[in-house]
C-alpha cells in the first residue's frame, strides 16, 4: 500500500503536502440502497477533480453500492444486513476505511485501494438490548478503532492489524457507560450525566486518550490503551453541552470538543465549543478536573455546532453551524471567533453543512450536506435541500472561503422524493 503524510481523521489538524499531491474525497448517501432496507452508496471523487469543476458541471463520481459486497460480508460474519452508513474514516497510512453502521450497529473494514470489504463486526448487544455505531475511529498508531456503541452506551474497542487485515473486537477492553462506576465513585450515568449514549471518540495524537461526548451532556476522559479501558476524566452536564460531536486537536496543546443539537427530548438546538488540555489527567481527579475553556456559546434556533476541521497549519479552527448555514472561524492562538463563512448562495439557498475535511494543499475544504429527507438528528436542523459534497475555496490565509462547487448525490425513491442524505466524509491521500 502507498503511505503519504497525513493526519488523524478528526482529532489533529490535515499535515499539509505538496500541491501534486494526489487524493481523494469520500462521502456516502446514508439512504437505504434502492429497492432495499439496508446499504447505502459510497462516492469517491478524484480531488483534482472536484477542484476543477465549475458550478454547472459536477465531477464524476465512482460508485459503490453497499447492499453489494459489503452487505453480503456483513450478513455472512454476523447474520444481518448493515444498515445506514453514518460515519467515515481512514487510517493513517491511507490503506483502508472504516465505516459505522449507525441503525445495525455494524463495522465495516475496507481495503481502500481495491475497494473491496475485508471485515465485517457487529457490535456487542448493551442497554435495553440495542446496539449501534455511531462512530468509529482509527488510532494514530493503528493499533485499535475505538467505537462509540452508541444507543448499547457501550464504548468499545478493535484491535486492528492493517497489514495482516486482521480486526477484532475486543470485549474485554469494553466500558458499559450504563452501569460503570467512575474512579470518584460516582455513577457514569446520574441525574448530572443523564445519557450515556456515546457520540463521537476523538482520539489525541498520543493514541492514548479518547475524548468521549455523550448524547445527554458530559463528556469522559478514557484511557484507550489498558483492558479494561480506564476513565480518566470525568465532566458533567456543568461543563459540557449534549451531542458533541467532532473536535480537532491542536497538535500537543489543547483539544477541541463541540456540542451540539440532536433528537434527545429538549435539546432542539444547541453552539457550544470547548477547550480542554490534553495533559493532567488522572483517576485521582476530582469531575470537571482539568478545567475545560468555553470558547463561544450559542444557543439560538436552530444553532447546531457539528463538523470541525483545523486549516492553515492549525492557525484557524473551522466548525460547521449545519441549522445556521455558516462555519465559524476561531483563531487557535486567542481562542476567539474571527468570522463566520456565510454558505447558501445559487448552488443552495439551504446547504445544511454537515462534516467537514481539508484537502492536503490546505486550499480547499470540503463539507458534505444534508438532504431534504434527513435519517439523523433533529429534522429542523438537519434538513437540507442539496445533498452532495460542496467544496470551498479557502482565502484570506484561511480567515475566510468561498462556496464554489458542488457535487450532488440523488437517490429517488419510486414516489419521487429525494432521498438521498449525505453525512461521512473523510480525504484519503493516495501519493
Amino acid at each position: 500500500m502507498k503511505k503519504a503524510l497525513i493526519a488523524v481523521v478528526f482529532s489533529a489538524g490535515m499535515i499539509l503536502a505538496a500541491d501534486k499531491t494526489e487524493y481523494e474525497v469520500w462521502s456516502i448517501d446514508q439512504s437505504n440502497s434502492p429497492g432495499k432496507t439496508f446499504g447505502g452508496t459510497l462516492y469517491i471523487w478524484k480531488g483534482k477533480d472536484l477542484q476543477k469543476q465549475n458550478k454547472r458541471d459536477a465531477a464524476v463520481a465512482e460508485i459503490i453500492d453497499l447492499s453489494g459486497e459489503a452487505s453480503a460480508l456483513c450478513l455472512a460474519k454476523t447474520a444481518a444486513n448493515p444498515v445506514r452508513p453514518h460515519m467515515l474514516a481512514v487510517n493513517p497510512s491511507n490503506s483502508h476505511a472504516i465505516i459505522s453502521f449507525v441503525a445495525s450497529g455494524h463495522v465495516l473494514f475496507m481495503n481502500a485501494e481495491t475497494r473491496k470489504p475485508v471485515e465485517c463486526i457487529r457490535t456487542s448487544v448493551g442497554f435495553d438490548g440495542a446496539r449501534q455505531v455511531h462512530f468509529a475511529i482509527p488510532s494514530p498508531d493503528e493499533t485499535y478503532v475505538s467505537v462509540a456503541n452508541q444507543n448499547g452506551k457501550l464504548f468499545e474497542r478493535i484491535n486492528t492489524d492493517y497489514k495482516k487485515e486482521t480486526f477484532v473486537l475486543d470485549t474485554a477492553a469494553g466500558i458499559n457507560l450504563a452501569t460503570c462506576m467512575t474512579p470518584n465513585g460516582i455513577r457514569c450515568e446520574f441525574q448530572n450525566r443523564p445519557d450515556n449514549a456515546p457520540i463521537c471518540p476523538i482520539i489525541d495524537s498520543t493514541s492514548r486518550l479518547a475524548f468521549v461526548t455523550l448524547r445527554g451532556g458530559g463528556l469522559f476522559v478514557v484511557d484507550s490503551k489498558s483492558t479494561p479501558m480506564r476513565i480518566v476524566g470525568e465532566y458533567d452536564t456543568t461543563a459540557v453541552g449534549g451531542n458533541g460531536c467532532l473536535g480537532a486537536e491542536v497538535t500537543g496543546q489543547k483539544m477541541y470538543i463541540d456540542s451540539g443539537a440532536g433528537s434527545a427530548p429538549g435539546n432542539p438546538f444547541s453552539a457550544d465549543l470547548y477547550s480542554f488540555p490534553v495533559t493532567g489527567y488522572s483517576a485521582t481527579n476530582p469531575p470537571n478536573t482539568p478545567e475545560r475553556k468555553l470558547v463561544f456559546r450559542e444557543e439560538i434556533d436552530p444553532s447546531d455546532a457539528h463538523g470541525a476541521v483545523l486549516v492553515k497549519d492549525q492557525k484557524y479552527l473551522w466548525v460547521a453551524d449545519r441549522g445556521r448555514n455558516f462555519i465559524w472561524v476561531v483563531d487557535t492562538k486567542t481562542d476567539r471567533v474571527v468570522n463566520r463563512i456565510y454558505l447558501p448562495n445559487e448552488l443552495s439557498t439551504d446547504p445544511t453543512p454537515d462534516l467537514l475535511m481539508l484537502s492536503p494543499n490546505g486550499k480547499h475544504a470540503y463539507m458534505s450536506l444534508r438532504g431534504p429527507v434527513p435519517l439523523t438528528a433533529d429534522p429542523h436542523v438537519s434538513t437540507g435541500t442539496t445533498p452532495g459534497v460542496g467544496v470551498i475555496k479557502l482565502v484570506q490565509g484561511g480567515r475566510h472561503g468561498t462556496f464554489e462547487s458542488l457535487a450532488p448525490m440523488s437517490n429517488i425513491d419510486a414516489g419521487g422524493v429525494e432521498r438521498a442524505d449525505a453525512h461521512a466524509l473523510v480525504i484519503r491521500v493516495v501519493k
